[in-house]
């Protein structure tokens, strides 16, 4: 498949297609970054995995040529159209399915191998956020190697102190840790984005926490206000719930004064509305 800028606008231009920013179509073209994303991910025979937006199947090829078993969702007609009739033939071990990676986060993966699934895709820059807050919310694999905008990932890993540090930081590392993670240039790119990317590298913790949806909503909420004091966030909003909860941040040498980008992730885990 495609693995150089020349090779790809080529097969774009025999496919007429027009990358889409706002699908975020930027195709890696840089087969090191192909090779250092399935080596972090550690994929091989036999291994369940789920990719995001193949595109023009540089990675799912690799990873099928790596042995695995791919579950991939495009929802781009003309894209899913051409690897179904360029690599699927060739590979019985792809399950791909033309749609929304939002309302199919995992590719329609079957619940029962979700939790030892890996996740190794081009995360299209637009759902980013959301698509991780989807899977966040069901079963959880057991990796997600992720190529990710250089912003998008320094929210995701940002910790407490940081103008980064929100709501999908907390949530995303409660469940998961971040072993390593792999800077990557515009250049590795076609169309070359106005950013670099990261590759960033998360493993399921031995015990995750997932957030219950009621949570949630209130910790979006507070950091839509995270300026403000704790204390007069949850006072009144979260009645005895919210009074206990600030009891075990002062046991914990934080008091109402404390901005919500202050508490540390453990402690929103103890959150009960």
């Amino acid at each position: 498949m495609p693995l150089s800028p020349s090779s790809t606008r080529e097969t774009l231009a025999r496919l007429g297609h027009a990358p889409k920013r706002f699908l975020g179509q930027n195709f890696l073209v840089d087969g090191n970054i192909v090779r250092k994303s399935l080596e972090l991910a550690e994929v091989g025979p036999g291994d369940t995995v789920v990719e995001i937006g193949p595109g023009l199947g540089t990675l799912t090829t690799a990873l099928l040529d790596a042995g695995a078993e791919v579950w991939a969702v495009e929802k781009d007609r003309v894209l899913s159209a051409f690897l179904g009739e360029t690599v699927a033939p060739a590979f019985s071990r792809l399950h791909l399915l033309e749609g929304d990676a939002m309302e199919h986060p995992l590719a329609d993966l079957p619940a029962d191998r979700a939790a030892g699934a890996k996740v190794v895709a081009n995360l299209p820059y637009a759902i980013s956020t959301p698509w991780m807050d989807a899977v966040l919310g069901g079963i959880l694999p057991a990796r997600l190697v992720l190529m990710l905008q250089l912003e998008t990932a320094e929210r995701f890993l940002a910790g407490p102190g940081s103008k980064l540090f929100g709501a999908i930081s907390i949530f995303l590392q409660s469940a998961y840790a971040a072993e390593r993670g792999h800077r990557v240039a515009a250049a590795c790119f076609h169309p070359r984005p106005e950013v670099d990317s990261c590759l960033v590298n998360l493993v399921r913790r031995p015990d995750p926490f997932v957030f219950a949806p009621e949570v949630k909503r209130v910790v979006r909420t507070i950091f839509q206000q995270r300026r403000k004091q704790i204390g007069a966030l949850v006072r009144g909003r979260l009645g005895d719930a919210g009074s206990t909860w600030l009891e075990e941040l002062a046991a914990a040498g934080l008091d109402a004064r404390a901005r919500p980008e202050d508490i540390p992730v453990q402690l929103w885990t103890r959150l009960r509305v």
